[in-house]
């Protein structure tokens, strides 16, 4: 299989966590449908009851897009990946990496508290 075909047959799907971005919502898709051309992805807006009108204008998407690009999930369970758990880790970082990493994460517990235990993970998943 080629770069090329294997390059297509990849889908990515894009969350986007929100409340009260009615105003910005708009414009998040746009730019990322302008910038995707030849990618397939679907975006998932993840909105717990946004006061400010958030999900209506996510549903005018919809309508322009498609449901099928754009989805609008409620009352979503995060999971989110972690290097920082026993069998976690990563591969092929040097020392530099390994220290700035942990020591943005111990930086972050120490003043936010924030119950999780990695803040600097790139994996999220929406459900």
């Amino acid at each position: 299989m080629d770069l090329q075909h294997k390059k297509e047959k990849n889908k990515y799907s894009i969350i986007v966590p929100t409340y009260n971005e009615r105003l910005n919502i708009s414009l998040i898709v746009y730019l990322i449908f302008k910038h995707l051309k030849d990618v397939d992805f679907e975006i998932i807006v993840v909105d717990d009851g946004s006061p400010d009108g958030t999900q209506d204008i996510v549903k005018q998407l919809q309508q322009v897009y498609g449901e099928d690009q754009i989805q609008l999930e409620t009352g979503a369970d995060i999971v989110t990946g972690t290097r920082y758990v026993k069998g976690g880790g990563v591969h092929g970082w040097n020392l530099m990496r390994k220290l700035t990493s942990r020591g943005a994460n111990v930086l972050a517990q120490t003043l936010l508290w924030p119950g999780v235990s990695d803040l600097t993970g790139s994996f999220r998943y929406g459900a």
